[in-house]
């Protein structure tokens, strides 16, 4: 392959130099004419002059255009990135980049679900309003060394978080280095809830196991004893210590069931759960205990689905105890009725609005804001007497909560009770 050896490359620019400065040959040609023209420089010297300014034109200075090509094409900021911004939005725990002054630079999905109000090149002290949150900020940027805070966020529901800030050196446009904010969030509280569960679960099975527990050790003395040889106290006291035995577990079994529920209270179920078969699947479960106590059950049930986002092992739990607690409490009235329909709540969001009426001896006006409460009992002969373990309805209460739903109770001394647990109804949206 022969290799072309001519100079056109160096002669080749040469028109397009003369087109660009056309405008001011012609004006330094006419500028010439007219002095030759008027006898002010002899016609040599003009085509003298002229020549050099051609030579001028056809000179390569660039000065003009590097300066401009310097001012045209600006340096991104390293900061502002894409990889940093890719960085930032996959980390797992809600996390966000501030600069020097406190204004977002890039923040995660996560960050805004824990603080929606947070905005890019925006101050993060307006939409982290916490004391913790905006000292331990201030102190990083004032020192640029890790700060560390844990704080307790109430809304909507308990958390405690881990705030973390850690200085990170960034380069500049100008060859420098500066200090951004890397702040991170970890959710604490499933520790601490595991924390406070065992101290609940050590101290309430400590209270309440007490009972039947010195009532099964009373009896096996008293059958390995006096009662050794007696088939009839022996069946009587076996059949005893069976209730209590079942009430010990079912006691358990509650209190495992509500702190579950606890340790997860801030995390919403985004499933979506038909609530008709559950009920009518609790219903049928609970019909032998209504035909014991001489109950009718009246279902009033809507027939096409009701669907709401929910866990449904909670919800089974939740209608079970509180259709149980009618059948239970209620059974002198004779009837109970279970129904669901739709309803509005008090600020007109609508609503499902599950209820049980029971017509039995009702509950007296002082008892019904404590009726949540772990282990308080209107009436704690009959309670034990009917196998309860007083944890029902704080069991309820935490399954609705989780479910971001309410708890209405009514009653009328003598007039029955009723029960209504209310669902947020499902968005359109919502996962199935």
């Amino acid at each position: 392959m022969a290799i072309d050896d001519t100079p056109t490359s160096f002669f080749a620019p040469w028109p397009d130099r003369l087109r660009h400065s056309a405008i001011i040959l012609i004006a330094a040609g006419l500028a010439l004419a007219v002095l030759v023209t008027l006898g002010e420089l002899q016609l040599i010297r003009a085509v003298a002059a002229f020549v050099l300014i051609i030579a001028a034109a056809l000179v390569p200075w660039r000065l003009h255009d590097v300066a401009a090509s310097r001012d045209d094409v600006r340096t991104p900021d390293p900061v502002e990135a894409a990889a940093v911004n890719a960085i930032v939005a996959g980390m797992p725990d809600p996390a966000m980049l501030l600069d020097r002054a406190g204004r977002v630079l890039h923040l995660n999905a996560a960050a805004i679900q824990l603080a929606p109000a947070l905005r890019k090149n925006e101050l993060a002290q307006f939409a982290l309003r916490s004391p913790e949150i905006i000292t331990a900020l201030r102190e990083a940027i004032a020192t640029s060394q890790p700060r560390r805070a844990t704080y307790l966020d109430q809304v909507p529901v308990d958390r405690w978080m881990e705030l973390v800030i850690t200085p990170v050196p960034v380069p500049t446009l100008f060859g420098g280095t500066d200090k951004c904010m890397l702040m991170t969030f970890h959710d604490l509280t499933p520790l601490r809830r595991v924390e406070e569960m065992r101290a609940d679960f050590v101290a309430n099975a400590s209270h309440e196991l007490r009972t039947p527990l010195a009532a099964l050790s009373g009896f096996i003395d008293t059958l390995q004893g006096p009662a050794k040889d007696d088939a009839t106290a022996r069946e009587r006291f076996l059949s005893i210590m069976h209730t209590q035995a079942t009430r010990m577990a079912r006691l358990i079994d509650d209190l495992l069931s509500l702190s579950r529920v606890e340790l997860s209270a801030h995390v919403r179920p985004d499933t979506l759960v038909d609530l008709v078969p559950i009920i009518r699947q609790v219903v049928d479960g609970l019909e032998p205990l209504a035909r014991e106590r001489q109950v009718a059950i009246e279902i009033d049930l809507p027939e096409p689905p009701v669907a709401i986002a929910g866990d449904r092992e909670e919800l089974l739990r939740l209608f079970e105890n509180l259709i149980e607690n009618a059948l239970k409490y209620g059974a002198s009235g004779g009837r109970v009725i279970v129904s669901l329909a739709p309803a509005s709540s008090g600020d007109g969001a609508p609503e499902f609005r599950f209820t049980v009426r029971d017509f039995g001896p009702g509950i007296a006006p002082e008892h019904l804001p404590r009726l949540t409460e772990r282990f308080y009992r209107v009436d704690v002969g009959d309670s034990r007497a009917q196998g309860g373990t007083g944890l029902g309805l704080s069991l309820v209460k935490h399954i609705l909560a989780r479910h971001h739903g309410r708890l209405l109770i009514e009653s009328v001394p003598k007039n029955g009770a009723t029960f209504s647990a209310c669902f947020p109804q499902a968005k359109p949206n919502a996962g199935a």
